[in-house]
C-alpha cells in the first residue's frame, strides 16, 4: 500500500478498530492456553470519560495486549455500575423537568423511567473507551443490576444474613441530605472548609436563677466570661443544632469548672434545662473546655451520650430542614438556620463572640452534600470476621499491592475496620429480601413465598399470605454488588452459595490476573472484593493489584470540572490520535504517584508516533532503489554496515531484557521510556544514520532486509502501547502479503536474546565520540559540510579504525589515523581513557580560541574551588549520605581532568 506523507491518525483508527471487532480478536473462551483476565472497574453508569478513566484503560489496554501477544488467552472484561445514588439523582431530575414529582409515582413506575434513562445513556462511556483502542470483550459486557447479577446480590445477602453476618440496627450513619439516604464511611470526602466558631452562653442554673427559668436573659450589653458562675461558654461551629443539646460536658479535673459539678444549664431561646456531666473525653485545652452534648447529631456525642444515659433529641428531617423537636424554625434548612440562630442569639444576648475557623467536613462523594450523622434503622454487614482473610492474603503476598508502600494503610483499615452500613433509602438498586410482617417481625428470604414459609416457623405468626408482607423498601449499597464483580461477571449463581463448583468460564478465569484501580477505593471495593473472593470462592480474585495515581494538572490541582482544568480526553484524540495520548499519559504516570498532566506530553506522543512514521518512510524509500536490492548487486556494500546490524540486534536485546523487567515489576511508564529510547535514539538517530545510503544511492540486499526485520520486531513492541499506528503500517506490503489474520494485534511479542556486550560497549564510545566532534562543529562554527581529520591516542583496547566507516560517516571526518603525540592547533576530547584530536588550523581564529579556552579554565577552577570547600568540610564528609560525598569526588576528578586536557589544547595552540 501507499503510505501517507503525513502521519494522520484519523485516517485510520476507525478502521482498524472496527477491523479487530469485526474478526473476533478481542473475544475469549476458555481453551488449553493459560488464560490473562482483567475485569474492568465497572464506571458507573452515569459517567462520562475523564483522564482518570483515561489512563486507568490504557494501562489495562497496554497489560491485556501484551499478554495477547505473549500468546496468553487474554480476557478483558466490561461492564458499568449501576450507581444508586448518583443514577437516582440524575431520573429524579429528568423527572422534574417533566413536572414529575418521585413522591407521586410507583416503585415499579420509577424504575421503568430509571431504566429508560439507563439505555438512552448508560452506555456513553464504553462507546467512548473503544475511541481510546480498549481492547475488551465487549460479549462479555456486564452491568450490575442485570438479572443474573442481581440474583447474586440478593443470594449473597441472604447467605450472609444466615451466617450471622448481617443484621439490623439503630446506629449512627452518615446521612446523605440531598440523595435521602445512608452512605458508608468510605463514601464521604473529607474537605477543609472555612467556617465560624460560635461561643454561645448557656445560662447556669442556680437557686437564684431557678425560678427565672422561662425569663429573657440579661440583654446583650452585659459581659460574661467562660469562668462567671451564671453562665457558661461553649464554642460551636454548629449552632443550629443547640436545640438537639442533652448535656453540657466538662473534664472532671479542669479546675475552672469544678463549681458546675452536679449543676444544669439552660439551653439558650428554648429555655430547656440539661444537666452538665463529668467525662475526660473533653479536651480541656481546646475551645472553651466544655462541650455540647448532641447524641442525635454527632457520632461522638452519641457515644458519649450512650455512656450517660442522655436522651437523643433528633431535630432534623431527612433532607436537612428543621423539623418540630427544635421547637424554633421549624422547617428551615440547617444552613439557613445557622445564620438565623446565630441571629437570634445575639439579639438575646447569648452570642459572646464569632470567630473565623477552618475544619474538615464531610461530604456525599456522589451529591457533594454535607453530610448529615444520623442515628437511623439500618442493615449491617459485619466486618471484623472477613476482614482477617482478607488482610491475610495482601500479608502474605497472595495479592500484590503495587506499589507496595500502600500495605500499610490497607493493613491499618483492615485492623480497625468497622461494621458496613448495606441499606440505602433509594429505589435504584437491589431491593433488600426482607420482609416484614403486621406484627413487625421480619424474616429474610428471596421470595414472599419463602418468607410465609419462615414466619410459619415461628409461634407468634400464623395463616400468613404473601399479601400481608411487606419487603423492605430499601436497596442495598451499590458496593454489595461490585464487591462480587470478579466472580459474577463470570458465574453469578456462585455468589451466595460457596459450595457450588462453577461453571467453565470461572472455573477457568477465575482468579484474575491484574486489576486496575485508585487507591482511595482500595478499601471499599478491593478489600471487600478479597473479602467475597475468600468468602465464596476460597481464593482471593486477583493476584495483582495496580494502583493508579490522581491525575493532576501541572500546578498540582486534581483535575475536576469544577476548576475546569481537565481536558475532555475525546477532544485530545481528535487533536493528538489515540496512540499521543495513549503514549502521553503513560510517560508521567508511574504506579501509585499523582500524575502532573500536561497536554504538552500528548503533543510528545504524537511527535513519537509522527517520528516512526517518518522513520518507516524512509526505509519503505529504499525499496525502489534498484538494481542494488536484486540478488547479487549491491552486496559488496554488505559488510559496510555489519557492524552497524550487529550493534542494533544487541542494542534491542538489552532493551528488550529491561523493557520485560519493567513489565514483570509493572514499571509500566519506566517500560515505555525504555520503548521510546529504543526506538527514537537507537533506531531512528544511530542506527538509520549508520546504515542509510547517500541521497538516491542504492542500498544492499542485507542492510534492507535486517532495518525491516528490525522495524517490524519494533512494531511488536510498541503495539501495546500504540496499538493503531502499529497495525496501520504491520500491514504495508513491504513486509510481504500478509493473511486476513495476520495482525499485529495476535503477533508474537519479542523476547529478549543474548547480546554482544563488548560491542555495546564500544560503539557506546563511538557514539561519544561522534558527538563530541558534533560538539566541536557546533562551538567553534564549522559547517557539518566541510569535512575534518581525526586521530587518537589510544589509552583503551577499543580498536576505532574497526568503526572507520560509522565515525566518518556520522561526522563528516575524511580519515581516521593513530597518533603517540599531542597535535597542535587541535580541539582535543576525551571518551574514555582515550584521547582524540580534531586539527582545526585554518578553521579558528587561533587567538580567539586562546582566549576561550583560558576563560574555561577559569571558570573550571572556580568550580573545583567550590568542590574542594565542600570535600575539606568535615561536617560536610562526615554527616552528608556517601554517595553524595562520592558524586562531590567525581566531580573535582571531572574538572580535573577536564582543566588538563584545556591546558594541554592551550600548549598546542602555541
Amino acid at each position: 500500500m501507499s503510505i501517507a506523507k503525513t502521519y494522520s491518525p484519523k485516517d485510520f483508527e476507525d478502521k482498524w478498530y472496527q477491523y479487530w471487532m469485526e474478526n473476533d480478536f478481542f473475544k475469549s473462551t476458555p481453551d488449553d492456553r493459560e488464560p490473562y483476565t482483567i475485569v474492568i472497574p465497572p464506571p458507573n453508569v452515569t459517567g462520562v470519560l475523564h483522564m482518570g478513566h483515561m489512563l486507568n484503560n490504557t494501562i489495562q489496554d497496554v497489560l491485556v495486549r501484551r499478554a495477547r501477544m505473549s500468546g496468553k488467552n487474554a480476557c478483558w472484561i466490561p461492564g458499568t455500575d449501576h450507581a444508586s445514588i448518583a443514577t437516582e439523582a440524575k431520573v429524579v431530575a429528568m423527572l422534574k423537568e417533566k413536572g414529575i414529582n418521585k413522591k407521586d409515582i410507583s416503585r415499579s413506575e420509577f424504575l421503568a423511567h430509571a431504566y429508560e434513562w439507563k439505555d438512552k445513556y448508560g452506555g456513553i462511556i464504553l462507546d467512548q473507551l473503544k475511541k481510546l483502542g480498549a481492547s475488551c470483550d465487549w460479549s462479555r459486557t456486564s452491568f450490575t443490576m442485570d438479572p443474573a447479577l442481581s440474583e447474586a446480590v440478593i443470594d449473597t445477602f441472604i447467605h450472609l444474613h444466615n451466617k450471622g453476618l448481617i443484621y439490623r440496627g439503630v446506629r449512627m450513619v452518615n446521612w446523605d441530605p440531598q440523595g435521602l439516604t445512608a452512605v458508608s464511611d468510605e463514601e464521604v470526602i473529607r474537605k477543609e472548609v472555612n467556617q465560624k466558631l460560635f461561643y454561645i452562653k448557656y445560662q447556669v442554673v442556680s437557686s437564684k436563677n431557678q425560678d427565672k427559668k422561662n425569663q429573657e436573659p440579661q440583654d446583650k450589653e452585659s459581659q460574661y466570661s467562660i469562668l462567671d458562675t451564671q453562665y457558661l461558654t461553649i464554642a460551636t461551629t454548629r449552632p443550629e443544632t443547640i436545640m438537639a443539646d442533652a448535656a453540657i460536658c466538662v473534664n472532671p479535673n479542669d479546675e475552672r469548672y469544678m463549681h458546675l459539678h452536679g449543676k444544669s444549664v439552660f439551653v439558650p431561646l428554648i429555655n430547656r434545662e440539661i444537666p452538665v456531666i463529668l467525662d475526660e473525653y473533653v479536651t480541656m485545652d481546646f475551645g472553651t473546655g466544655c462541650l455540647k452534648v448532641t447524641p442525635a447529631h454527632d457520632l461522638n456525642d452519641y457515644e458519649l451520650g450512650q455512656k450517660h444515659h442522655l436522651p437523643v433529641i433528633d431535630i432534623l428531617n431527612d433532607n436537612g430542614t428543621l423539623n418540630e423537636k427544635a421547637e424554633i424554625l421549624v422547617g428551615e434548612d440547617r444552613f439557613i438556620a445557622r445564620k438565623r440562630i446565630a441571629k437570634l442569639l445575639d439579639e438575646a444576648g447569648h452570642l459572646e463572640k464569632v470567630e473565623d475557623y477552618k475544619s474538615q467536613v464531610g461530604f456525599s462523594e456522589r451529591t457533594d452534600a454535607a453530610i448529615e450523622p444520623k442515628l437511623s434503622m439500618q442493615w449491617f454487614c459485619k466486618m471484623s470476621e472477613m476482614a482477617g482473610p482478607a488482610l491475610d492474603y495482601v500479608n502474605n503476598g497472595d495479592v500484590k499491592l503495587i506499589p507496595d508502600k500502600f500495605i500499610n494503610t490497607y493493613r491499618h483499615w483492615m485492623e480497625n475496620v468497622k461494621d458496613w452500613c448495606i441499606s440505602r433509602q433509594l429505589w435504584w438498586g437491589q431491593q433488600i429480601p426482607a420482609w416484614y410482617a403486621p406484627n413487625g417481625e421480619v424474616v429474610v428470604a428471596k421470595t414472599a413465598e419463602e418468607a410465609i414459609d419462615q414466619f410459619n416457623l415461628k409461634p407468634l405468626t400464623y395463616n400468613l399470605q404473601p399479601s400481608d408482607l411487606k419487603q423492605d423498601e430499601d436497596v442495598v449499597d451499590t458496593w454489595f454488588s461490585s464487591w462480587l464483580w470478579p466472580i459474577s461477571v463470570f458465574d453469578p449463581t456462585v455468589c451466595g452459595n460457596p459450595e457450588a463448583k462453577g461453571n467453565a468460564d470461572i472455573n477457568y478465569y477465575y482468579p484474575t490476573n491484574d486489576l486496575v484501580t485508585a487507591p482511595e477505593i482500595l478499601f471499599f471495593w478491593v478489600a471487600r472484593m478479597i473479602m467475597a473472593g475468600h468468602e465464596f470462592r476460597g481464593q482471593a480474585p486477583f493476584k495483582n493489584v495496580y494502583l493508579t495515581g490522581i491525575v493532576r494538572d501541572k500546578l498540582g490541582r486534581k483535575m475536576s470540572k469544577s476548576l475546569g482544568n481537565s481536558p475532555d480526553p475525546l477532544d485530545l484524540i481528535e487533536k493528538y490520535g489515540a496512540d499521543g495520548v495513549r503514549v502521553g499519559m503513560l510517560l508521567c504516570s508511574p504506579a501509585g504517584n499523582d500524575i502532573m498532566f500536561d497536554e504538552s506530553s500528548c503533543e510528545q506522543g504524537r511527535n513519537f508516533a509522527n517520528k516512526i512514521w517518518n522513520a518507516f518512510r524512509l526505509i519503505k524509500g529504499w525499496e525502489g532503489l534498484t538494481p542494488a536490492l536484486s540478488k547479487g548487486e549491491g552486496e559488496s556494500n554488505g559488510n559496510v554496515n555489519a557492524v552497524a546490524i550487529a550493534w542494533f540486534e544487541s542494542r534491542f536485546n538489552e532493551a528488550l531484557a529491561e523493557i520485560e523487567a519493567n513489565f514483570k515489576s509493572y514499571r509500566l511508564s519506566e517500560a515505555l521510556m525504555a520503548t521510546y529510547k529504543l526506538v527514537w535514539d537507537d533506531y531512528c538517530a544511530w542506527y538509520l544514520e549508520m546504515v542509510k545510503p547517500a541521497y538516491q544511492q542504492p542500498i544492499d540486499r542485507a542492510t534492507y532486509e535486517a532495518s525491516i526485520q528490525f522495524f517490524e520486531r519494533i512494531l511488536k513492541v510498541l503495539h501495546p502501547f500504540m496499538p493503531f499506528l502499529t497495525e496501520e503500517l504491520w500491514h504495508d506490503e513491504v513486509f510481504g502479503n500478509r493473511e486476513e489474520k495476520d495482525c499485529c494485534i495476535v503477533a508474537q511479542i519479542p523476547t529478549s536474546a543474548e547480546t554482544n556486550d563488548k560491542l555495546l560497549k564500544e560503539i557506546e564510545a563511538i557514539k561519544q565520540v561522534v558527538s563530541e566532534i558534533r560538539n566541536i562543529r557546533n562551538s567553534k562554527q564549522i559547517s557539518p559540510k566541510e569535512a575534518l581529520n581525526l586521530a587518537v591516542k589510544i589509552n583503551s583496547d577499543i580498536d576505532y579504525l574497526a568503526y572507520t566507516n560509522i565515525i566518518c560517516k556520522l561526522a563528516n571526518i575524511t580519515e581516521i589515523s593513530k597518533t603517540d603525540e599531542k597535535i597542535a592547533c587541535a580541539a582535543t576530547f576525551m571518551a574514555g581513557r582515550d584521547e582524540f584530536f580534531v586539527p582545526l588550523e585554518g578553521n579558528i581564529d587561533v587567538e580567539e580560541e586562546k582566549a576561550t579556552i583560558k576563560k574555561e579554565i577559569e571558570y573550571l577552577h572556580g568550580f573545583l574551588k567550590s568542590v574542594n570547600g565542600k570535600l575539606a568540610n568535615e561536617r560536610f564528609v562526615q554527616n552528608a549520605k556517601p554517595e553524595i560525598v562520592a558524586n562531590e569526588q567525581n566531580k573535582k576528578a571531572d574538572a580535573e581532568a577536564k582543566i588538563k586536557i584545556l591546558e594541554e589544547s592551550l600548549v598546542a595552540l602555541g
